[in-house]
């Protein structure tokens, strides 16, 4: 049966009262909070962060990337040993796509046998798991393990330094380039303590399974024991990697990870005069972020805050929630002064794409935005049928 198109307008007409309201409700802002403490107590003084003697350094919070001390953090330095975190992450990275196995047996060539530094001890024409390697090479730091997985992956460690230098690339390490897989002495080889902070980071992030063997105190291969070279795994039972380096240019370096209750730090020392200085420096740093900040979850990404009106589709509302974990790293006792707030698209017409950005979550601190984070649509929303767009069109009339 066809309405008369005057009867079809009363119809709708008499509809305004309760879809203006339901849209009034709709539109209204609802503002996401964060509830402080039932008593919150006076933000205490963070003092300044310890000053380093090291060529460069930088603490950061895994979760948020907050930078909670720094120095020449950006200096293009020498990275010695510190190479191999890029050359596992690599490595991992060709694992995961298949190029590599753990089962892998690696002829060692001569090249591998004769690389200087510290090494593995593997023997020249013997094959070798690929496992046993990285282990070699993460633990024990052998330059003669690095070598031969880089030339059992990409032919030779020329070809296995681009891949590296793809992968910073990615990674956003604007301040690295690499020649080689070992970190030995090169005019062109360097990083910064920021960019080996984002590999570390990426590292621990993705690739879980193989970050174990960082925490690994000693290892033992053809009869032969040594002990990982970071001091900090036997004084401090939260920290867990990363990896040590040291040349005469490079000076001494250590990349130090630790986790406590639900917060990871990283500290990046380059440049220290010696052994005891690196480790006592990179524990000073971690100490001091554990004890001065903290880091809060506050809003699960992919989990809906809020739901917003849809003109012209299948369905009315759709949920919007963050695209990711909304993290926030504040000097501790401050957690009163955090506050956020959404910044939403004004008018949503469907069709709507599921994971289309809506808008944002902004968290500030004392009124500082701190973090931002993506609103998106959390389930697609279709267009509508003809009378679904008809109605519509009337009440945005009104």
């Amino acid at each position: 049966m066809k309405l008369h198109p005057a009867l079809l307008l009363l119809c709708l007409l008499a509809l305004l009262p309760a879809r203006l309201g339901a849209q009034g409700a709709s539109s209204t802002p609802t503002n996401p909070s964060i509830n402080p403490p039932a008593a919150p107590q006076a933000a205490p003084i963070i003092p300044a962060a310890p000053q380093i003697e090291a060529k460069g350094y930088l603490l950061v919070d895994f979760n948020t990337g907050a930078v909670l001390a720094e120095s020449n953090a950006d200096l293009r330095l020498e990275p010695a040993s510190l190479t191999k975190i890029m050359t596992g992450y690599t490595l991992y990275r060709e694992l995961a796509e298949g190029h590599a196995h753990l089962t892998d047996q690696v002829l060692i060539s001569e090249n591998a046998w004769r690389t200087g530094g510290s090494k593995m001890f593997v023997e020249v024409g013997k094959r070798v798991g690929l496992e046993d390697l990285l282990k070699g090479m993460i633990i024990q730091s052998g330059n003669d393990a690095s070598v031969a997985l880089a030339e059992h992956v990409a032919g030779s460690e020329q070809v296995f330094a681009e891949l590296m230098n793809a992968q910073a690339q990615r990674l956003g390490m604007t301040n690295s380039h690499f020649v080689n897989v070992t970190g030995l002495p090169d005019a062109n080889h360097y990083t910064t303590a920021r960019d080996i902070a984002k590999v570390t980071v990426a590292l621990i992030r993705e690739f879980p399974q193989y970050y174990v063997w960082d925490g690994t105190k000693e290892y033992e291969y053809n009869g032969i024991k040594q002990h990982n070279r970071n001091r900090l795994l036997w004084r401090d039972s939260t920290v867990d990697g990363v990896k040590t380096g040291y040349t005469q240019n490079a000076g001494y370096c250590l990349v130090a990870s630790a986790k406590r209750d639900d917060m990871r730090l990283v500290s990046v020392v380059l440049g220290a005069k010696n052994p005891e200085a690196r480790a006592s420096a990179s524990l000073e740093l971690l100490n001091y972020g554990f004890r001065f900040y903290e880091s809060h979850r506050l809003y699960p990404g992919g989990e809906p805050v809020k739901s917003l009106r849809v003109w012209k589709g299948d369905r009315e509302e759709v949920p919007i929630g963050p695209a990711r974990d909304v993290l926030a790293t504040i000097p501790r006792g401050r957690y009163a002064e955090l506050s956020a707030r959404m910044d939403q698209a004004p008018t949503l017409t469907a069709p709507i794409a599921q994971g289309t950005r809506l808008g944002d979550i902004v968290v500030t601190l004392a009124g500082v935005e701190i973090t931002r984070v993506p609103l998106v649509a959390l389930e697609a929303v279709a267009e509508g049928g003809l009378w679904e767009r008809i109605r519509d069109t009337v009440l945005q009339w009104f």
